[in-house]
C-alpha cells in the first residue's frame, strides 16, 4: 500500500466520501473557485436512486435549529447525516472544503513526499516532489520514516501517516511545521519542514517503447482533459495508447467528461437525472478514434474514474483490462450550514452508455489482470494493432 500527501484519504475524513470522490461538475466547479451560493448550486449528476430531498432537508433543519439555539450546526449536521443510512454522506468543515477546492485546482499543502508501508510495518519514502520543502531539506526516496511530531508511524496506515503530514487534526495550512525522525541506513536524524501549498501534476506520460504510450492520470483536477489530448496528440502515429486509471479515485466531472473526448468522437459519456429530470454528458467532437487504446483499472479507480471507463468499455473504444472497480457511481449535493461548513448528502447514481449502474457493482473489466496489469496491457495492445 501507499499514499502520498495529497489525495490519499485522511482519517480524518472516514466519517463520509474523501473530499477527491465529489462528483458534480456544477458543484465542483464552484468550489473550486470559492463561490459556493446558497445551497451550493445544482444538484449533482445522479439517477434512479436519488435520496429523498427530506434527507436534505433534515440536516439543514437541524443545522439551523442548533444555530438557533448556540450549539454547532456541523455537529449537528454530523448526528442527522448518520441516522440518515447514507453511505457517502459526510460534513466538512469550512477549511476542509477549501482544501478540497484547492486539491481540485491541483494544489494541496503538505511537505512534498509519497509513502509506503513495506514489510515489517515500516514507511518508507517512496517519491519526493522537486522543489518541495522535503526535497530542500534532502529527504531522499528510500528514506525510512519513522515519526511525525515525535509519533511513531510504524505500522500505521498510510493513509494515517498522509494525514499526519498534512496537519489533518489542526486544520494545518501553508507556513506551519512537522518535525519528521527519518533514518538512511546507519544516519538517524530528524527534520523540521514547513508545509507549503504545492502544485501537483495529475497526468504524467512515458514511452514503454515506439509502439506504446502510458498515460497515467492520478486524479480530475483542472486541466486534466487537455492534457491527455496533449498527450493523445504527441503520440507516435499508429502506437498504442495504455490509459491508467489505477488508484484514481475521481475528481472533476468535466475533467473525466473532457478526457473522454479525447477518444471519442462525440456521443453519449453518462446519463444521470436530477429530481426526474434526465440529463446526460457528451463529449466533444474530434478526438482520436483510431489508436489503439487499453484502459487499466483496479480496485482504487472510483467516481469519475468509473464514468470514464464505462465510456470507453460501453461505447467499444477501449478494452478495460486490470480488476473490477471500486463502485462509487453515487454522486452527492453538498448544502452551506449556519456556521460556513458544508454538508453532503447522496442525490443519484450515474449510469453508463448502455444503462449499467455502477454504485457497488463496479466495473467487470475485460481481462483481468492484477499483477503484471501492464505487460497484458501491451500483450493486448499489439494484437489491436494487428486488427486495424
Amino acid at each position: 500500500m501507499s499514499g502520498r500527501d495529497l489525495f490519499c484519504q485522511p482519517r480524518r475524513f472516514g466519517r463520509g466520501a474523501a473530499l477527491t470522490l465529489l462528483f458534480a461538475s456544477v458543484l465542483v466547479a464552484g468550489a473550486a473557485t470559492g463561490s459556493l451560493p446558497g445551497d451550493l448550486g445544482e444538484a449533482a449528476p445522479g439517477a434512479t436512486g436519488a435520496a429523498p430531498a427530506g434527507r436534505s432537508e433534515d440536516v439543514t433543519r437541524a443545522a439551523e435549529e442548533a444555530a438557533a439555539d448556540g450549539k454547532s450546526p456541523m455537529e449537528a449536521a454530523e448526528r442527522a447525516v448518520s441516522r440518515s443510512g447514507d453511505r457517502w454522506a459526510a460534513v466538512y468543515s469550512e477549511g476542509e472544503y477549501e482544501e478540497f477546492a484547492e486539491s481540485l485546482d491541483g494544489r494541496y499543502t503538505g511537505v512534498g513526499l509519497e509513502a509506503r508501508r513495506e514489510r515489517g510495518d515500516r514507511i518508507e519514502v517512496t517519491k519526493v516532489q522537486p522543489g518541495s520543502p522535503a526535497a530542500a531539506a534532502g529527504v531522499r526516496a528510500g528514506d525510512r520514516l519513522c515519526s511525525v511530531d515525535g509519533r511513531s508511524v510504524d505500522g500505521l496506515p498510510v493513509t494515517d501517516v498522509v494525514s499526519l503530514l498534512r496537519g489533518d487534526a489542526t486544520d494545518a495550512h501553508a507556513g506551519t511545521t512537522v518535525r519528521l525522525g527519518l533514518e538512511r541506513g546507519t544516519r538517524v536524524w530528524t527534520e523540521t519542514l514547513r508545509r507549503a501549498l504545492l502544485s501537483t501534476d495529475s497526468v504524467t506520460v512515458h514511452r514503454l517503447s515506439d509502439d506504446t504510450t502510458v498515460i497515467t492520470v492520478a486524479a480530475f483536477t483542472k486541466g486534466v482533459g487537455d492534457s491527455v489530448r496533449s498527450a493523445v496528440r504527441d503520440a507516435p502515429a499508429g502506437a498504442g495508447i495504455v490509459l491508467d486509471l489505477r488508484g484514481n479515485s475521481g475528481g472533476l466531472v468535466t475533467e473525466a467528461v473532457s478526457t473522454a473526448s479525447a477518444f471519442l468522437d462525440g456521443g453519449l459519456v453518462a446519463t444521470y437525472d436530477v429530481d426526474g429530470d434526465q440529463r446526460a454528458l457528451h463529449a466533444d467532437g474530434g478526438g482520436d478514434t483510431t489508436s489503439p487504446l487499453v484502459t487499466l483499472v483496479d480496485g482504487g479507480t472510483m467516481s469519475a474514474a468509473e464514468l470514464l471507463t464505462g465510456a470507453l468499455q460501453d461505447r467499444g473504444r477501449a478494452v478495460v483490462v486490470g480488476s473490477r472497480t471500486f463502485g462509487k457511481g453515487s454522486v452527492q449535493m453538498p448544502r452551506r450550514l449556519p456556521d460556513g461548513s458544508v454538508a453532503e448528502l447522496t442525490v443519484g447514481h450515474y449510469r453508463t452508455p448502455s444503462g449499467h449502474g455502477v454504485d457497488g457493482r463496479g466495473i467487470t473489466p475485460d481481462l483481468e489482470a492484477d499483477d503484471g496489469a501492464l505487460q497484458r496491457a501491451e500483450t493486448v495492445l499489439s494484437g489491436l494493432g494487428d486488427v486495424s
